[in-house]
């Protein structure tokens, strides 16, 4: 699937399946709204979806594979080449999101200091540019010139859904389809996932792959270094539930106590580890990802030895890293040289090392280890050809990985909130089989795990118990419910969308 060149759709109930009328009559929305601000017709509409992950959350950026799937909401960008010396963009919801313009420059920076929705849209112009000058580009850079945007996002922002790569996917391919460039969707997963650290988050390509790698029902595998995917079929009685907590949790603002903070105790988690498996410190600090360690903990307490650990990188865990907080003392100790000379170069590292001095290295590593083997559980429970077990005994089976995970992340990666806790409780007691965060966390959305017969008598239950009182605090309405809490099958990638008016 990676070498497929990326999609082009003719045909919007390719993408959109029953909901194509209303999604022609939005595209026209957007049409109109174009000409209304720059006086001209968009060249070319791209757009990109959000996604919803499954299970495994925050193991893409330590090499490990992950199971998401493609949502129905997405980001549109209309767009077209001006020829002026400007990048000028526009926004749908215009009420929220004001004007922005940038040079044309692709080497300027992004002012990560002042955030702002538009730095997403030159993220990704940065990226095409970056990856079109590189030698593993299959085409060249065509020369900078202005462009005319117009963005319409229906992934809402800081829910875990994955807003922050649909707008960078969505744009990178209307940047290259306004310049008739098409490139594999391995390519673009690549470059976009890499495009997006610009904005100041240290991103691990999960988002991005499935964005541009999506399939209408099918979930996928998507595994890294070169980014792929393999197709999972997920039960046919299956139904997974996505619900807002309506705690906005964006990955670019406070990104250094949370997000990048476990990034860098996962970085120092794997060469600490890697030192207390017998590497020298200087061959330990070239250990970048727990990944990388798994082969020595294999090697030392795999097999009987792992005991009643879930896998040998557990077992060396708990064998080895201690409860308590690391601080940079201990840490230099083990490893011979400053915690800081370790992140050389990473501006997103050195923002939290300005900010923290103690990490805890156990309890991420012991997340990432299990939660990566929760990943292939889920998997080949799904894809087995002759399962043992019923399909009641399969979904029990899957929803017990959905609820181990949220364990694990609500205690021992610290990134579940009060407010995500509340709903997963919420969706247990209304009829989940399974329920846990998804997305970055802090905030954001659940998905449920829901027999496909039960789907609406369970969101009835939960917007009565969850979102009555928040309607009375008059932080939702009822009819932003649809929008809040929704059933999704998994739905189709990103793609340059030819539109007829």
């Amino acid at each position: 699937m990676a070498d497929e060149p990326t999609n082009i759709y003719e045909d919007l109930g390719a993408v959109y399946g029953q909901g194509a009328e209303e999604a022609r009559q939005r595209y026209s929305q957007i049409r109109d709204a174009f000409v209304q601000k720059f006086n001209a017709e968009p060249e070319v509409f791209a757009r990109s979806p959000g996604r919803v992950n499954l299970i495994g959350e925050h193991i893409d950026y330590e090499g490990y594979g992950v199971l998401p799937m493609a949502i129905a909401l997405d980001t549109v960008v209309a767009l077209r080449r001006s020829g002026t010396d400007s990048i000028d963009l526009s926004n749908l919801n215009s009420e929220k999101y004001q004007d922005v313009s940038f040079p044309i420059n692709p080497s300027q920076e992004v002012n990560v200091g002042k955030h702002n929705w538009g730095n997403y849209f030159l993220g990704a112009y940065k990226g095409v540019y970056e990856h079109l000058s590189s030698p593993n580009s299959s085409a060249a850079p065509p020369p900078p010139t202005g462009l005319q945007v117009m963005v319409a996002g229906r992934v809402p922002t800081g829910g875990g859904l994955s807003s922050s790569a649909a707008i960078v996917c969505s744009s990178s391919l209307a940047i290259l389809g306004a310049h008739g460039i098409t490139l594999t969707k391995g390519e673009v997963a690549e470059f976009t996932a890499k495009a997006e650290r610009y904005v100041g988050v240290t991103s691990g390509g999960m988002d991005q792959a499935i964005s541009i790698m999506g399939r209408q029902g099918i979930a996928q595998h998507v595994e890294f270094n070169p980014v792929r995917a393999t197709e999972v079929v997920l039960p046919a009685n299956s139904c997974y539930v996505i619900a807002n907590s309506l705690t906005v949790s964006n990955k670019a603002e406070g990104a250094e106590g949370r997000y990048n903070l476990r990034v860098v105790e996962c970085r120092l988690a794997s060469a600490v580890l890697a030192a207390l498996l017998g590497q020298s410190k200087e061959a330990a600090i070239g250990f970048t990802t727990l990944k990388e360690v798994e082969p020595l903990a294999e090697a030392q307490y795999g097999g009987e030895k792992k005991g009643d650990a879930t896998n040998a990188g557990v077992a060396a865990v708990h064998a080895l890293l201690h409860e308590e907080p690391y601080d940079n003392a201990e840490i230099e100790g083990l490893l011979g040289k400053s915690v800081e000379s370790l992140f050389t170069g990473d501006a997103s590292a050195g923002r939290v090392l300005a900010k923290f001095n103690t990490f805890k290295l156990r309890q991420r590593a012991a997340h990432v280890f299990a939660e990566k083997q929760r990943v292939l559980d889920f998997e080949a429970m799904c894809n087995e050809k002759e399962k043992d077990s019923s399909p009641e005994e399969t979904l029990k089976q899957l929803a017990a990985l959905m609820d181990a995970s949220q364990a694990s992340c609500r205690d021992l990666y610290e990134c579940s909130s009060v407010e995500l806790d509340t709903l997963v409780t919420c969706a247990k007691g209304c009829g989940a089989l399974g329920s846990r965060l998804t997305g970055a966390g802090w905030g954001g959305c659940t998905v449920s795990l829901i027999k496909e017969e039960d789907v609406d008598t369970f969101i009835s239950k939960v917007k009565e118990i969850y979102y009555k009182p928040l309607i009375e605090q008059g932080r939702v309405t009822e009819e932003e419910l649809g929008g809040t809490i929704f059933a999704s099958p998994p739905a189709s990638g990103g793609g340059v969308v030819k539109m007829k008016f």
